[in-house]
């Protein structure tokens, strides 16, 4: 109780900000402002520690991703809910930092694969439940290959297997079932055969 309580004050203390690489696999609290390394955020003058630059231009060497409880507000990353900070580096650098936190609701954010289930159509969109707060949208041209005469065959209560391609808290989430070359890649309907299983979202991110 004492350590969290020590975490918290050193959290929030007014113009406190600490380096990403320093907290990770520890706890962050919301509001707390995070600096990246130097190498994420070239070209904002001075050596060391920065706030993460979201429009460097062409000096930008690596690119740095804002997963679920981050985000960037201005030139700076914010924490807007408590967990433990986590981060993944690909070969070229830069990564994915996102809080990991026990939470019951699914969050929609943009790039997540999921698997959801068809409860409506409505004209030319498909509902599509994830779990959220709100059905996400599914266009039938959101499909490989579909077009207006060659309309994917999608019915109530079948489950699909996207990726979205909008989520933000002002907009309704929208998925759809190809990469960005047009290509399914295994996502669309899933087989009848087989069974569902609701697993927590901590093991699902594992």
């Amino acid at each position: 109780m004492a350590q969290a309580a020590a975490v918290a004050a050193q959290s929030l203390a007014p113009g406190k900000a600490r380096a990403a690489r320093t907290v990770l696999d520890q706890v962050v609290l919301p509001g707390e402002e995070l600096l990246l390394p130097e190498q994420d955020a070239e070209g904002l003058g001075g050596a060391g520690e920065r706030p993460l630059l979201l429009n460097p231009g062409a000096r930008s060497r690596v690119r740095v991703v804002c997963g679920p409880g981050l985000r960037r507000c201005g030139d700076r990353l914010l924490v807007t809910k408590c967990g433990r900070l986590r981060h993944k580096e690909p070969g070229g650098g830069g990564g994915v930092y996102w809080v990991d936190s026990q939470q019951k609701r699914y969050v929609p954010v943009k790039g997540d694969h999921v698997i959801g289930i068809v409860t409506a159509k409505s004209g030319d969109i498909f509902k599509v439940d994830v779990g959220g707060s709100e059905p996400a949208s599914l266009s039938y041209l959101a499909f490989e290959g579909a077009t207006k005469r060659n309309r994917p065959n999608v019915q109530v209560g079948d489950l699909i297997y996207g990726q979205f391609v909008v989520a933000n808290k002002d907009m309704e989430p929208e998925m759809v079932c190809i990469d960005s070359c047009g290509r399914a890649n295994g996502m669309g309907v899933i087989g009848q055969d087989g069974l569902l299983f609701k697993v927590t979202l901590g093991l699902i991110r594992k």
